[in-house]
């Protein structure tokens, strides 16, 4: 059997790489290293020179190159848990990036990791997915739109708090400036682990009032 492809399959198949090479990580001045008691592990494991995390006023401040993820590692839970933290994207990349927090991290900085990751962005949409060893599934149909999401504005500036519960019964609640905009059930003690945040490439966040409460 012989197999053709038109120009336009072609172009479908080249896009995402076209994509990496046309927005590369941004070179960070300040980089690579991290308040005491935080770890960090950057997307395809790049460099962190290019990550500039810092406490800042009232929270953390994030200046990325590439996409991270950060963690202490007192915030372990044995699965249920409420966490919440309040973004605010200072100014706007170059097309929309996304930012968040993740529960249920599990061996964070080995080759096996994996964690359950709740992020939204600029354009007021949000996202669901769990990360496992480097490949990311969806929990929710791709990016959705909200009415409880704050767009940014003509500067590029958004503030939206998300906060994400795990009760006693498995539903797990994720939820944007007080509204729940997902829910779900988990089995018992699949939500386990580290809780931390998440922030996406070429991105400007500061983050507040990150705290986690094991319930």
């Amino acid at each position: 059997m012989r197999w053709t492809l038109s120009l336009v399959t072609l172009a479908a198949l080249s896009f995402p790489l076209a994509a990496q090479q046309n927005d590369p990580d941004k070179k960070v001045a300040g980089g690579g290293t991290l308040p005491a008691g935080w770890s960090a592990r950057t997307d395809r494991n790049a460099p962190m020179d290019n990550v500039k995390f810092v406490a800042m006023g009232p929270g953390w401040h994030f200046t990325t190159g590439p996409a991270v993820i950060v963690w202490r590692a007192t915030d372990v839970t044995t699965g249920c848990v409420h966490t919440e933290a309040t973004f605010t994207q200072t100014k706007a990349p170059e097309h929309a990036e996304a930012y968040g927090l993740f529960i249920a991290g599990k061996d964070l900085s080995d080759a096996n990791y994996s964690y359950t990751y709740f992020l939204t962005r600029g354009d007021g949409k949000f996202l669901i997915k769990k990360m496992a060893g480097g490949t990311a599934t969806n929990v929710t149909e791709g990016w959705a739109e909200n009415a409880a999401l704050v767009k940014q504005d003509a500067a590029g500036k958004a503030t939206n708090k998300l906060e994400i519960a795990v009760g006693k019964d498995g539903k797990v609640s994720f939820m944007a400036n007080g509204k729940e905009v997902h829910s779900m059930a988990a089995a018992p003690g699949s939500m386990a682990g580290i809780v931390g945040l998440r922030v996406n490439h070429n991105l400007d966040v500061h983050v507040s009032g990150f705290v986690v409460h094991p319930l």
